[in-house]
């Protein structure tokens, strides 16, 4: 039993390392807010554990939340206590006041939700200028000493930890392309091609994380004196990359389980098909393993490119005596091998031509920045000002 035990936490280490470090930073938040603020730890704590994260980054965007959240909610909260006394009217009204208030501010999630929250916590013991400046101080200290221990939260950079993902999923991907093209080789049912297909559908469920842990990665290299910016703007391009990638065998899978359901793949063209999936497998490991070997990499994708090619001159020599859905099924994927290896090499003007999403707007502390919000507003009160000028003058 303790075998196994050990054995639980000995393979999460990572969150094991996650845990110890909040709880730390919690217990010395509680410590700090109480030295500093009167009766101040308990919000120090409470902010502190909400604001930590596995990186530095992370937890200085969840501390900015905390204490943008904090800031409005205080200041909503004395208004409505001052003008209502406290009661059933200025609770209801609070809440919905800093909902507004957030709504309007165009607040993230993480803010949106703590401006209410924070405005409550302000009410509970009695609203003052005074409690207020002291959830504010304490919003502070918890915010800053969760910056500071997430810097050992995590024993990995933002770029480790997208390189990561990345190589974790293309693994997956080439082992499911490897399967496709030994089962096309072996005659498949449409029971197997429906795993395929719900493999693949699952790989695509990893993109929004590699997107955010890629977007993290170059976002702390902007600003972080010891990250190197080259090095995060490659791998947000492999983020794409792989994404692209995921679609392409998503797609895959899909076209041979909708061959199978119309009566499986032509004798004539098994063995191209197969060899074609086994030489986008062989590309993408080849990726994997020999990350700094460029000509290693290079002459997998264009062995890809060969076997789709040759596939295609398969499918059109058979055009006349095949069926018609099926060649256009084949020559689909050939399509989607070339994707795949033009994804590989990095050389496909959908990757860097064509602006990718950013992370949600959810997710961010402001979902629209303080900047573009100010200079919308300057144009708005501009151009009122110039209709009352030509109007009048």
């Amino acid at each position: 039993m303790w075998k196994k035990l050990k054995k639980l936490f000995a393979d999460r280490r990572v969150w094991v390392r996650q845990i110890l470090v909040a709880g730390l930073a919690g217990a010395v938040a509680w410590q700090v807010g109480d030295l500093l603020v009167e009766d101040g730890g308990v919000v120090a704590a409470i902010v502190c554990t909400l604001s930590i994260r596995i990186s530095l980054h992370k937890s200085v965007r969840e501390g900015f939340g905390q204490i943008v959240g904090t800031a409005i909610g205080a200041t909503v909260a004395l208004i409505n206590v001052s003008i209502f006394d406290f009661g059933f009217i200025a609770v209801g009204l609070t809440v919905i006041f800093c909902a507004v208030v957030a709504r309007a501010l165009h607040l993230g999630e993480v803010a949106s939700v703590n401006v209410p929250v924070t405005a409550l916590i302000v009410i509970g013991p009695g609203i003052s200028g005074t409690t207020a400046a002291h959830r504010l101080g304490s919003t502070l200290i918890g915010a800053a000493i969760a910056i500071v221990f997430s810097y050992f939260s995590h024993a990995k950079t933002p770029v480790d930890r997208a390189i990561d993902q990345i190589t974790d999923v293309s693994a997956k991907a080439a082992e499911l392309l490897a399967k496709m093209s030994e089962g096309v080789a072996a005659g498949y049912t449409q029971k197997e091609a429906g795993n395929w297909l719900a493999k693949a559908r699952l790989l695509m469920e990893a993109v929004p994380a590699i997107r955010a842990q890629s977007v993290e990665a170059r976002g702390h290299a902007r600003w972080f004196p010891t990250a190197e910016k080259d090095v995060a703007e490659d791998v947000y391009v492999q983020g794409i990359a792989i994404e692209h990638t995921l679609v392409q065998v998503r797609t895959i899978a899909r076209t041979l389980f909708d061959s199978a359901v119309s009566g499986g793949i032509a004798d004539s063209t098994k063995k191209q098909i197969a060899v074609a999936l086994s030489a986008a497998s062989y590309a993408i490991s080849s990726k994997i393993d020999d990350e700094e070997d460029f000509e290693t990499t290079t002459t997998a994708t264009d062995d890809a490119r060969e076997a789709g090619a040759a596939l295609a001159e398969s499918l059109i020599e058979d055009a006349k005596d095949a069926d018609q859905e099926q060649i256009i099924r084949g020559l689909s994927m050939v399509a989607n091998i070339e994707r795949i290896a033009d994804s590989l090499d990095q050389n496909s003007p959908a990757l860097k031509d064509v602006i990718t999403p950013d992370e949600p707007a959810h997710a961010k502390v402001m979902a629209v920045s303080p900047i573009d919000q100010t200079l919308k507003i300057n144009k708005r009160i501009t151009k009122r000002f110039k209709k009352i000028f030509r109007k009048y003058f």
